[in-house]
């Protein structure tokens, strides 16, 4: 008896449907996509430069703002170490609206470390804002390049 050996077709991947799918895909994405830009701020950043200002502060108060958050304000005009005093927000606060009160060209400078909380520095121009101070400058170290 003669048995025949059944011939194997030879078994391979049709791929032009999966191209056909990719393609559909990719075409549907590239529809439905939208590419619009987010809203942004245009923000000029201050630069220093190692020329001195040519306008002098005439009444200035200077607030130092340390790595914990600490507050400490001069309470007098001469800038010495001894005449800074310790405060706290609430304090900060009122002592600025009673300095700023005696001369309306009052600037207050403040030096804030560059470990400084974001929120201690926003503290401060809010309370600065309270009392009603409008000129507000940074302090910066300026190293020669």
């Amino acid at each position: 008896m003669k048995f025949s050996v059944p011939e194997t077709e030879e078994v391979s991947i049709n791929l032009t449907p999966l191209i056909d799918i990719v393609f559909l895909l990719l075409i549907f994405f590239m529809v439905s996509t939208t590419f619009q830009r987010e809203t942004e701020l245009e923000i000029a950043l201050p630069e220093a430069s190692a020329e001195a200002s040519p306008e002098p502060v005439v009444s200035a108060l200077i607030l130092e703002i340390d790595a914990t958050g600490a507050y400490r304000l001069n309470t007098k005009q001469s800038g010495k170490s001894s005449d800074f005093a310790s405060v706290n927000i609430e304090q900060l606060s009122e002592m600025l609206k009673g300095l700023s009160a005696q001369n309306d060209t009052t600037t207050l400078v403040i030096k804030a470390d560059a470990k400084t909380p974001h929120q201690a520095v926003v503290q401060a121009l809010d309370a600065a804002r309270k009392a009603n101070l409008t000129r507000v400058k940074f302090a910066a170290e300026v190293t020669a390049s």
